[in-house]
């Protein structure tokens, strides 16, 4: 079957984005193996993740939390990758005992309260439109401040950035999370990186909801090295191609921007005004 010259064009096209993507996503691990602070190498980690990788060789705790309106995604897909780490415990944490429903009506079941949580070797910190009414949430908050108080990891998926940012965790550390909320970042004295997954010490972020599977497979490979990760992608066969470039807003068609932004508006707003009256 022949094709004119604009189908070969928006082929050809299609074919290098599918390809950008798969080269930034295994860059993801290739970045974390040189000790660089993201997953394009742009700029050296602060510090090295040491605790992170002396976690290589001994049984793990990792500790990921939910909470009502969250979005599930941002638990379930690192879940998906983070059970399959060998000689992993994975503990779902609530505010309380009680089941929580994401912002599409998923329901959610916590194992354990967060009182009876413990401090994990990894803390998974979610986000998603719940996450605002959580800024404030003292006992949460306390609790991600103790995990990097006390040199232990932390990994915030998506908008979880704005809670680690909250619980005072971000100053002078590199991070990113969801597009809509980039520019809150900086409220809470973090330096913003514009890129999908972040290391800076053993603080991983990643940026909004999908690009927490990215954040989980480079955890998976400080914690238990490229290979054991690359048997997990394998495993739950992550080779993403899209079928539209609309994934970030430097490649969305601008009605597409136009119509997600005009949705975001309002709670864009009230972050907004939630980080600049609790940042520095």
């Amino acid at each position: 079957m022949k094709h004119d010259y604009q189908s070969m064009k928006e082929e050809s096209a299609l074919k290098t984005g599918r390809r950008e993507f798969a080269r930034l996503t295994m860059g993801t691990l290739a970045g974390v193996t040189l000790g660089q602070a993201s997953v394009r190498g742009e700029a050296a980690a602060t510090t090295p993740p040491r605790f992170l990788t002396s976690l290589r060789g001994r049984p793990i705790t990792i500790a990921m939390l939910v909470f009502e309106r969250m979005d599930q995604i941002d638990f379930t897909g690192p879940f998906s990758v983070l059970a399959r780490v060998p000689e992993a415990r994975i503990q779902v944490v609530g505010l309380t005992n009680a089941p929580v429903r994401d912002h599409k009506r998923l329901i959610l079941t916590p194992q354990i309260a967060l009182n009876e949580a413990g401090q994990p070797d990894v803390l998974v910190v979610p986000g998603g439109p719940g996450q605002e009414a959580l800024m404030e949430h003292r006992d949460l908050l306390d609790f991600i401040a103790a995990q990097q108080h006390e040199g232990r990891a932390l990994f915030s998926v998506c908008t979880g950035a704005l809670l680690c940012g909250a619980a005072g965790v971000l100053r002078g550390r590199r991070a990113t999370t969801h597009w809509s909320a980039l520019s809150l970042l900086g409220h809470f004295g973090a330096i913003t990186a514009k890129e999908r997954v972040v290391v800076d010490g053993d603080l991983v972020t990643s940026a909004g909801v999908t690009a927490g599977i990215d954040g989980a497979l480079t955890l998976a490979a400080l914690v238990r090295g490229e290979n054991v990760a690359q048997q997990i992608q394998l495993d739950i066969q992550y080779a993403p191609e899209p079928p539209f470039q609309a994934g970030n807003p430097e490649t969305a068609p601008p009605d597409v921007l136009a119509a997600v932004t005009a949705r975001y508006r309002p709670l864009t707003e009230a972050r907004a005004a939630t980080a600049r009256r609790l940042g520095k």
